[in-house]
């Protein structure tokens, strides 16, 4: 079986998994969502996507730092084809397919070979592959030529050319059995004595079979609490009656798509905050007429902005942080919302200006 057949194949069964710190991958094992314990950094709740699931937001029901693993749940149609373990560990030499979402880069395949099947780090196992991983690939199955996970994609050395490493596929099957044993949601897998400790057994963050410190546990009882600036943007979403933890993309990015427009909220090091809806395309025809009607618009407008940037229309709001109050910023980013999806509305049916393509994602 070829990669292309093994992703076609394949491609309902893979996650993408998105957290306020960043992005991964993960998998559908039966009515399980597995991932790498990074890859949720220690949050109870993280937000997923794949190709028959629209952005939800799941619940991180097992974690374990020993061997980076992670279990989500969440409500889902189960994929036409499920992918299966393999019952067979791998050999050097051995075909594999990696796929993740490397950089953002949705469904992207990369083949390689086993560079050896059985390479130690940190007392476990690791899968060595030169198959090409990069950020965004982390708890990405592992596959071989049948389609079987064989590993779970965990780490790579950091400025080497396809030194990747899984986790193998036996951990996984181990870690899967102990915690469906338990019976119980919101476990924690303590690394250090390596008992499986229900969330609420732990006291002030300690294992109580061993007494070392939980880090896990310290993250999920904190969560993640936006501050200043980044604090009242979440505010003024929230307000807005827009789900924040299903916008947002990063610690200081998040997305709203109303309509046929989609919008970005981006707030910069440098302090400046910009909302910026990408709107449809200047098409070959009418330039003139389209440019009259937007500067005539920009006559009209308060706290908006129209702009073009090669042939995009962009209407944008711009401020700088210690210029943002609550009650300005949430009307700046209400009209922006609301204006973009009208205005793309009326440059493409009255203008003819050209519906934007979008990259395909969650």
């Amino acid at each position: 079986m070829n990669t292309q057949i093994i992703l076609e194949k394949q491609i309902e069964n893979i996650m993408q998994i998105m957290t306020p710190y960043g992005s991964g991958t993960g998998f559908i094992i039966g009515d399980i969502i597995i991932t790498n314990s990074h890859v949720v950094g220690g949050l109870k709740e993280v937000v997923v996507s794949a190709k028959k699931i629209s952005r939800t937001i799941a619940t991180v029901i097992y974690d374990d730092p020993f061997f980076d693993l992670a279990f989500i749940k969440c409500e889902f149609k189960k994929p036409s084809i499920a992918l299966t373990l393999a019952q067979i560990h791998v050999n050097d030499g051995d075909t594999v397919v990696a796929i993740g979402h490397p950089y953002g880069l949705n469904y992207t395949a990369t083949e390689g070979i086993v560079s050896r099947a059985s390479r130690l780090q940190d007392d476990l196992e690791y899968i060595q592959i030169d198959a090409a991983i990069n950020p965004g690939n982390s708890g990405g199955p592992l596959l071989n030529i049948k389609g079987e996970v064989v590993g779970v994609n965990t780490f790579i050395i950091q400025n080497a050319n396809n030194l990747g490493f899984a986790l193998p596929y036996f951990y996984l099957q181990d870690a899967l059995t102990a915690f469906t044993t338990q019976n119980e949601e919101n476990i924690i897998k303590c690394p250090s004595c390596k008992n499986l400790i229900e969330e609420k057994n732990i006291s002030n963050d300690y294992c109580p079979k061993c007494g070392v410190k939980l880090e896990v546990a310290k993250l999920r009882r904190k969560g993640y609490n936006p501050t200043g600036p980044t604090k009242m943007i979440e505010d003024i979403l929230s307000a807005l009656d827009i789900n924040v933890m299903l916008a947002r993309r990063s610690l200081a990015s998040w997305r709203i798509d109303e309509g046929t427009a989609r919008i970005d909220i981006n707030y910069y090091e440098n302090g400046v905050i910009i909302g910026d809806a990408k709107l449809c395309a200047i098409p070959s025809q009418n330039i003139d007429k389209i440019y009259d009607y937007l500067l005539k618009e920009n006559d009209e407008l308060s706290y908006l902005q129209f702009s073009i940037n090669e042939n995009s229309i962009y209407l944008s709001y711009l401020i700088v942080d210690s210029s943002l109050t609550f009650d300005e910023g949430k009307i700046a980013i209400e009209r922006l919302i609301k204006f973009s999806n009208k205005y793309d509305d009326i440059l493409i049916n009255e203008y003819g200006a050209i519906v934007q393509k979008r990259d395909e994602e969650d």
